[in-house]
């Protein structure tokens, strides 16, 4: 079995719809598995910790997740054109998977989602590949053969998938990002597969 791991970071839930809908994606392939992972919340109270298991939805990432993929998939919301401080958090304590090489030829891609069509999406997207690249994985986008990404009036990059979840966070995905994240999931599920049967 091909494991993919779909880590995400969501404050009103966008990234995590757009995760499971990646998810599908990567599901879609024979002989391929999306492990779903989250990363908790940064407090700015030193003293406040999250539960060690979260309230809801998807189970916080551990190292051992990132050993074991075969392929990662990364989203995080739009912060300000960057990754949001949470996910930023847990990459910066990967530094024992870089020195042990854990990463090191393995496929990824990314994804995030914005209160609007401007609000730094394909900035946040290179934000995340930075560290992915540093730790010596493959980067993956949306080819332009998916004919959704020239058509799309929402989201949607050849850097990675997006959406834009309107100000009050109550966009839902469209047929054309819903079509993309699946997409993505399927690229990498199949980049992934073919580098691990070789």
């Amino acid at each position: 079995m091909t494991n993919i791991l779909v880590l995400y970071y969501s404050t009103h839930g966008s990234v995590a719809n757009l995760a499971t809908m990646i998810a599908r994606g990567v599901e879609s392939i024979d002989g391929c598995e999306a492990i779903i992972r989250t990363v908790p919340r940064v407090s700015t109270t030193i003293e406040v910790t999250e539960n060690a298991v979260p309230a809801q939805g998807a189970p916080y990432v551990e190292l051992a997740d990132l050993q074991q993929c075969d392929g990662l998939i990364l989203g995080s919301p739009t912060r300000f054109g960057n990754m949001a401080a949470p996910m930023k958090y847990f990459l910066d304590g990967t530094s024992s998977e870089w020195l042990a090489g854990s990463l090191i030829g393995k496929p990824a891609a990314v994804f995030t989602s914005s209160t609007s069509m401007h609000g730094g999406q394909e900035s946040t997207l290179l934000s995340m590949m930075l560290p992915l690249l540093h730790h010596g994985m493959l980067i993956c986008g949306l080819p332009y053969s998916e004919s959704a990404l020239t058509t799309t009036q929402s989201g949607g990059s050849p850097y990675g998938m997006s959406h834009v979840a309107g100000t009050a966070n109550g966009n839902q995905l469209t047929a054309d990002e819903k079509s993309l994240a699946l997409a993505l999931g399927k690229r990498l599920a199949t980049i992934a597969q073919r580098l691990t049967t070789t």
